[in-house]
């Protein structure tokens, strides 16, 4: 037993000497010296059954691979957290030095000496890529991007040559034809975008024209396509694991989504039909209505449990709650925008300009005054948006309800409600809502004692209401100089006022503050999956989701604003006569004597 410890100690010596011998000629420095130790402690070999002992040196090479493997990871994670704001900054500097020939000559003077030295420093270190690497950042940037489609035309090489005049250095008396070409590239999506705006703004309006169903067919096609949009999100990005392991996936889908139309639009189609009595006939088929609902529901859980495979199963979980979420997010907001189609189309019309509305002036406002007042983030999910455009889309929004709502009160095809169902609408014809007569309106006294006195007494219109010797029942018009008149309280009214104005104010107020949270989280799920945008069924615009995801929110805000300050009874002739019929012999008998008691 001591000779084998002799042995294992003279081959253990035997290593050492080798190892050492072997790297004696490199002359390591100290902190190679300490990471070799370091190492030899990690990796000592030690005889294993049947195993060939670790040579100290490939495991000092792998324990130093392994090392800058590691901190090079954490650079690359560095650059790529900083070359977006480093591209962004340095295409600031692209815009204020890019001028046309005609001007080109006097920014030329304006920047030279040391002010254009200190421009070209100042691009130098907007390129670098934020690491201590020996490669610079303009070497880095393409190898990032060159397979993100977000920035595969824009590079550090591209600023720098637009930036840059290739002989002298300095900055560049005319366009490159990259930037002209660029440039004519915008112009053209521009021109496409607004072509296909006003192109949608004429269809909007001529399916209005045409009637309430063929309104609600065109609903119904944006729902399939707002549907299909976002569950091939990820569809698109799991289609590797789904393609020959998960049968019937699109099919599971799309039964759920059918399940949840029938169910939603069914209960939508009964309502009219109470309120009708001509269509009451229709009520003995329209009564299986929930039987038919659950037998679709059951179908659609057994296919979706049935068609779950082993080691794939908490993926199809997650699938199916996103398909729920898509759901909720769809169907589910948009459940009642056919009752504000059928209530009247201005409870339809209207929000949906609120919210497009505050989309252009929260643009202009951002364009115009964006970062010059308020320098901090608006929020991180998109760092376009600027507190600037945010309060002044809200302005903007307020106006143009305040006075789109009083030029659509005009018009019964607007305001009247209808119940039936009909291919050829003819003229609409109705007692008119209150809210659409103009009228005498006195604004609550409590409002302004929110409001600072100054500001109320700038006020055009309020009146300073006042006691006349302390009487609280002798109320008159305050008169300045007067001693016996005391201040009670400011009073405003507004004569030839429709009170569908007063309710657009309410609806300004949600699309500009709450309504654009839509589009946030749109914006996170492209984030999320690295989309620009949903689709490309709309040309300059993207996909149906691009374009409605504020809307959403909008159209339920909408209907519960109108059962709560509009028309708060739901109870019309119609809907008792169905209910009459509905009773026994002897309840109709009691209905007649307690209504003839009345």
């Amino acid at each position: 037993m001591l000779g084998g410890l002799r042995r294992r100690s003279r081959k253990n010596s035997s290593t050492h000497v080798e190892s050492t011998s072997s790297t004696a000629v490199t002359e390591p420095s100290q902190d190679d010296t300490l990471a070799r130790t370091q190492s030899e402690s990690d990796f000592s070999p030690v005889k294993g059954k049947g195993k060939a002992k670790m040579n100290l040196e490939e495991a000092y090479k792998r324990h130093m691979n392994l090392k800058r493997n590691k901190s090079e990871k954490k650079k690359r994670k560095q650059m790529e957290k900083d070359i977006p704001l480093k591209l962004e900054h340095a295409c600031s500097y692209d815009m204020q030095l890019m001028e046309d020939t005609a001007g080109g000559e006097s920014m030329g003077k304006a920047v030279s000496g040391q002010e254009g030295s200190d421009n070209r420093e100042h691009l130098q270190d907007s390129n670098v890529a934020g690491s201590s690497s020996d490669n610079d950042g303009t070497d880095a940037i393409p190898n990032l991007y060159a397979d993100d489609q977000r920035n595969k035309n824009y590079s550090a090489e591209t600023v720098t040559n637009d930036l840059l005049d290739s002989s002298t250095g300095g900055p560049r008396r005319a366009m490159s034809d990259g930037a002209v070409k660029k440039d004519e590239s915008k112009l053209k999506k521009m021109t496409v975008r607004l072509l296909m705006g006003f192109l949608m703004v004429g269809i909007f309006v001529g399916t209005m024209y045409c009637g309430h169903i063929y309104l609600c067919g065109l609903i119904f096609f944006s729902e399939v396509m707002l549907f299909r949009e976002l569950v091939k999100v990820r569809y698109n990005t799991f289609f590797h694991i789904i393609e020959e392991t998960i049968p019937l996936f699109r099919t599971t889908q799309w039964m759920w989504f059918t399940l949840s139309i029938f169910h939603t639009y069914s209960d939508f189609v009964i309502e009219v039909i109470k309120s009708n009595t001509s269509q009451h006939y229709l009520l003995n088929y329209a009564k299986y209505n929930t039987s038919f609902a659950f037998v679709l529901y059951s179908a659609t859980f057994v296919t979706t449990i049935a068609t779950m495979q082993k080691g794939y199963i908490r993926f199809q979980i997650n699938q199916l709650c996103w398909t729920i979420l898509v759901l909720c997010l769809t169907v589910g907001q948009l459940k009642y925008i056919m009752h504000n189609v059928y209530n009247g189309f201005i409870w339809f019309a209207l929000p949906i300009m609120l919210v497009v509305s505050n989309d252009s002036f929260a643009w202009v406002a951002g364009v115009t005054c964006g970062r010059k007042f308020i320098q901090r983030e608006f929020i991180s999910l998109s760092p376009n948006k600027t507190w600037e455009g945010f309060i002044g889309g809200w302005i903007g929004t307020m106006f143009f309800g305040w006075y789109l709502s009083r030029f659509m009160a005009r018009f019964t095809w607007m305001t009247c409600p209808t119940n039936s169902f009909s291919f050829f609408p003819s003229k609409l014809e109705c007692e008119l809502d209150p809210v659409f007569e103009p009228a005498t309106n006195i604004f609550p006294s409590q409002v302004f004692e929110l409001i600072p006195t100054p500001l109320v007494q700038m006020m055009p219109g309020v009146v300073n209401m006042c006691m006349v010797d302390g009487d609280s029942s002798n109320l008159t018009a305050c008169i300045s100089g007067e001693p016996s008149h005391s201040h009670h309280h400011f009073e405003l009214v507004v004569k030839n006022l429709y009170p569908v104005q007063i309710h657009a104010l309410g609806l300004s107020l949600f699309a500009s503050f709450v309504a654009p949270f839509g589009g946030f989280f749109a914006s996170a799920i492209k984030r999320a999956y690295g989309l620009k945008d949903f689709g490309k069924f709309i040309p300059g615009h993207g996909g149906m989701m691009d374009r409605m995801d504020c809307q959403f929110l909008m159209a339920l805000c909408t209907w519960v604003h109108y059962n709560t300050f509009v028309r708060m009874a739901t109870v019309s002739v119609p809907k008792m006569i169905y209910m009459y019929k509905l009773m026994k012999e002897s309840d109709q008998e009691e209905f007649l004597r307690q209504i003839s008691q009345l």
